[in-house]
């Protein structure tokens, strides 16, 4: 993996970079365009967290988290989470360190903001991210949201580092 990864905040100089930004043909069932996330993020500006992920001043990616969601959406605020919303690597990217870089970057943020773990959801199925997901530490916690295998992992608050659930390791 390259040292030089960085995030940037989407910005108007930047955004006709995001939105060019592709992943490979038989992955763009599996994860909304750019575009959409930036629509979402403007409608859901207190949650979402849109960022730019730039090599150098390279982009190779995007990635969207969202910050203390009403999981259960029902105002009560019994389940109150933070994760990744979005993750688009570049089409020739990939496999690089690229996706790892932005799940740590979304984790030490949410840790920042004092949150312990870390909730996303994919497309099940082998052509879907489940095995990049599940190789990073998330378990599935057996809901499943609009089609898509929910997950979470457990952070440290300490830098840069986190772990599983125990009860499920």
């Amino acid at each position: 993996m390259t040292s030089t990864l960085r995030l940037e905040k989407i910005t108007p100089d930047n955004i006709d970079v995001a939105i060019g930004l592709r992943v490979r043909p038989d992955q763009e069932h599996l994860v909304a365009p750019v575009v959409k996330s930036l629509a979402e993020a403007y409608v859901y500006p207190g949650t979402a967290w849109p960022r730019l992920i730039l090599d150098g001043d390279r982009p190779v990616g995007f990635l969207m988290a969202f910050f203390d969601l009403d999981w259960l959406g029902d105002g009560t605020g019994t389940d109150v989470r933070s994760g990744l919303w979005r993750l688009n690597i570049a089409a020739g990217e990939q496999g690089r360190g690229c996706g790892r870089f932005a799940v740590e970057s979304v984790a030490a943020e949410i840790r920042r903001r004092g949150g312990s773990r870390l909730t996303v959801s994919w497309h099940p199925g082998e052509a879907g991210p489940g095995g990049f997901y599940l190789g990073l530490g998330f378990r599935p916690t057996g809901e499943v949201t609009g089609g898509q295998t929910v997950g979470e992992l457990y952070l440290h608050q300490g830098p840069s580092s986190s772990r599983s659930c125990p009860e499920q390791q």
